[in-house]
């Protein structure tokens, strides 16, 4: 029993039924939560940066061959612009055949403000802006910030540079081993405050945003979700089972990963963990370091679903009838767009307001009637958004013949005698 509450899935579970049950009976107590939740993914994302670092220059130091490098990284990205490709797809095939914006008057709808989204996008992706913002200017502005995809372009060079020391560099290479345990260490600190994170987070939305809005918009949530839904058990369940592995038993392995996620809406408040428990599963240190934090900004499989998902939905609802070569033209779009605001905040917002404004046809002020569900389908997003990165580390791992069967076959047994046990 003692063992029963101490396991952080139950912590985590227990915190989000205690979450939404605040925020619908006591509204304005579940709003005054958000400091719980903003404070524990900030105190996550205070250590992501220097453990992209790490990880990424161990990574690339322990693998020694600059070419294996290149490859690695090169598999990773085209495998994430494949399967986000077929995400994209089959959102908009869904969205097609459901048609959950038919019918729905506008005018009818709650709206909100996305005045601070479409000001931020300009009109369209700036690309120029968006590749040169990946040097940065100042290398501990970066860190501060805590730019993914500027920390992530730092850490490669740094990588590359402690590699080409060759023996003068094993005891950096040594150090920064060290320093990574330590990192991950604090984490394991950090970890205990999950579930009052997860309360925090589910207090606040639903005390906020409430249930009033699924009612409108409810038949776009089910589709999303279930679109979602199909794309992990088929898609993905397809990945897998080509490269020798079960998806059953990977969701089993990250369950506590998917409802720290759940309850605080973001994934990047599990990317330490997910990291090390790919290499627990399996995967090397040195796949792990590139593929997870590169995933992170390039492999948004939930979010080009959602993407794909609403700018037809909002079609339908305005009575637009796209034809197929502009359906065809917003899956191009939104292959380039997706990634072109993956780091910045609102970003699927600033997407969206970026991809009706290349359309043309759809009002982008429309983007005001989804600011009511958009927090209830975040969870979604960040979830197979998850679940994807691990599998794509996985597949790469095991490409790379970089994937330990024997470690994995044990983690796998470890965890059923935990929950024996349990």
């Amino acid at each position: 029993m003692k063992a029963f509450y101490k396991n952080l899935t139950f912590q985590v579970i227990l915190a989000i039924v205690l979450g939404v049950i605040v925020g619908k009976v006591w509204p304005n107590v579940g709003q005054h939560m958000k400091p719980l939740g903003d404070t524990f993914i900030n105190a996550v994302k205070m250590v992501i940066a220097p453990i992209i670092f790490l990880t990424i220059v161990l990574g690339i130091a322990k693998m020694g061959d600059m070419k294996k490098v290149g490859k690695v990284g090169g598999k990773a990205l085209l495998y994430f612009e494949i399967v986000t490709t077929f995400a994209l797809i089959i959102g908009i095939i869904v969205v097609n055949i459901v048609k959950p914006g038919a019918g729905l008057d506008p005018s009818q709808i709650k709206g909100g403000d996305v005045s601070q989204y479409t000001s931020k996008s300009g009109g369209e992706i700036d690309w120029v802006q968006f590749f040169t913002h990946i040097v940065p200017h100042n290398m501990v502005d970066a860190f501060a910030k805590g730019d993914i995809l500027q920390v992530l372009f730092f850490s490669i060079l740094f990588g590359l540079g402690l590699t080409a020391l060759g023996e003068k560099g094993q005891s950096v290479i040594a150090f920064f081993d060290k320093l990574l345990h330590i990192f991950f260490s604090i984490i394991g600190y950090i970890m205990k405050a999950a579930p009052i994170g997860a309360f925090g987070a589910m207090a606040f939305t639903i005390g906020s945003f409430g249930f009033g809005s699924l009612a409108q918009l409810g038949k776009l949530m089910l589709s999303v979700y279930a679109t979602m839904f199909l794309f992990v058990f088929i898609v993905l369940n397809v990945i897998c089972r080509a490269n020798g592995f079960r998806l059953w038993t990977y969701l089993r392995f990250i369950k506590e990963e998917i409802l720290i996620v759940l309850g605080t809406s973001s994934s990047e408040s599990v990317l330490p963990r997910m990291m090390a428990k790919m290499e627990k599963f399996g995967c090397s240190q040195s796949v792990t370091g590139l593929v997870i934090p590169t995933g992170y900004s390039f492999n948004l499989d939930g979010t080009s679903i959602y993407l794909s998902m609403a700018v037809v939905f909002l079609a339908q609802v305005f009575g637009i009838d796209l034809s197929i070569t502009q359906q065809l033209t917003i899956i191009l779009i939104l292959m380039l767009t997706s990634k072109g605001a993956a780091a910045v905040t609102g970003g699927g917002f600033i997407v969206l307001a970026s991809t009706l404004s290349a359309v043309g046809s759809i009002p982008v002020e429309g983007l005001a009637l989804l600011l009511g569900v958009d927090r209830f389908m975040s969870e979604a997003r960040a979830i197979v958004n998850l679940i994807g990165n691990g599998i794509a580390t996985i597949v790469v791992s095991k490409s790379e013949k970089e994937f330990n069967e024997e470690q994995s076959n044990q983690a796998i047994q470890a965890m059923k005698m935990a929950k024996k046990t349990a």
